[in-house]
């Protein structure tokens, strides 16, 4: 589906207004995850109710402003619901020791844990004692109630996609004394601030095919995430397809697809998040992610 903007970006302009708009990118790989109020970036302010409109309502002005801070591109109340993939990527099944899924493992993230771009991801108290980790994501982004819908048509339902981090507390998501007998995802996955997404939103007509797109999650400046979104078993078409199946995906849905292998539980020895910490969730063409991480 064709929307008015090609990326958005919301952000605090050097007026102090809280804006959308559509970036004046300096080049074609120029990374909005990076910008600051030092570089200057320019928007075109973008206009109207929904941000998925495609009748002409939202509008790309010729209104040009200077970006003081970039938010994520997304707010909670944009955001219906999150539909989140487990056990998605091979090598992360091979990590958690379990066997390819015959289908899609599906859980939710409430909307609260919706977080914007470079600001700390929150642990709470339950989730302090070594279990709090990341989760670099490939998300999309859809633009227009989807039901019963085909693999051959599922991607014309995705106005974009951008980047997010599943933050997981592992001891309430696997281990029997926190989560009982079977491990749970979704409240161990669902506190606040624990779904960030950004930088930016990349329109679906920018990125023609999502499986040649690379992630990378970089911890404290170390790589520990790096892999195609090709390595998905159940890659967008057939999760858009899936999901749609007897039940609405609303406009502004997201479907967080699963994280690659490199988490920090798999590590030896795991390394947790702790205050200070810094993530970087990168994905080309859409850009890079960035959270640090404080206590509550």
């Amino acid at each position: 589906m064709k929307v008015a903007w090609s990326r958005l970006i919301r952000f605090v302009a050097t007026d102090g207004r809280t804006l959308r708009g559509e970036p004046i990118m300096p080049s074609a790989d120029f990374d909005l995850g990076f910008v600051s109020e030092s570089d200057k970036l320019q928007a075109k302010v973008i206009v109207g109710d929904d941000l998925y409109d495609t009748t002409g309502k939202t509008k790309v002005t010729d209104e040009v402003v200077t970006v003081k801070r970039l938010l994520g591109p997304l707010t909670k109340e944009d955001v219906p619901i999150l539909r989140c993939v487990g056990l998605n990527y091979a090598k992360h099944i091979r990590e958690a020791g379990r066997q390819p899924p015959p289908f899609p493992s599906i859980f939710f993230k409430p909307t609260t844990t919706v977080h914007d771009h470079d600001v700390p991801v929150v642990i709470p108290k339950i989730a302090q004692d070594d279990q709090a980790d990341y989760e670099g994501e490939f998300c999309i982004v859809i633009g227009r109630d989807a039901k019963d819908v085909s693999e051959s048509e599922a991607l014309d339902y995705v106005a974009a996609y951008t980047a997010g981090n599943d933050v997981s507390s592992r001891k309430l998501q696997r281990d029997p004394a926190y989560a009982g007998k079977v491990p749970q995802w979704g409240f161990s996955k669902g506190f606040d601030t624990f779904a960030p997404l950004g930088p930016c939103l990349v329109a679906s007509d920018l990125i023609d095919d999502p499986s040649k797109l690379h992630l990378k999650t970089i911890v404290d400046g170390e790589t520990r995430q790096s892999e195609g979104v090709s390595d998905l078993l159940f890659d967008s078409k057939n999760l858009i397809s899936h999901l749609s199946q007897g039940t609405t995906l609303q406009k502004g849905s997201i479907i967080m697809t699963g994280t690659p292998g490199g988490v920090g539980f798999g590590l030896n020895p795991p390394k947790y998040l702790v205050p200070g910490t810094q993530i970087h969730v990168y994905i080309m063409k859409i850009g890079t992610l960035r959270n640090g991480v404080m206590f509550a």
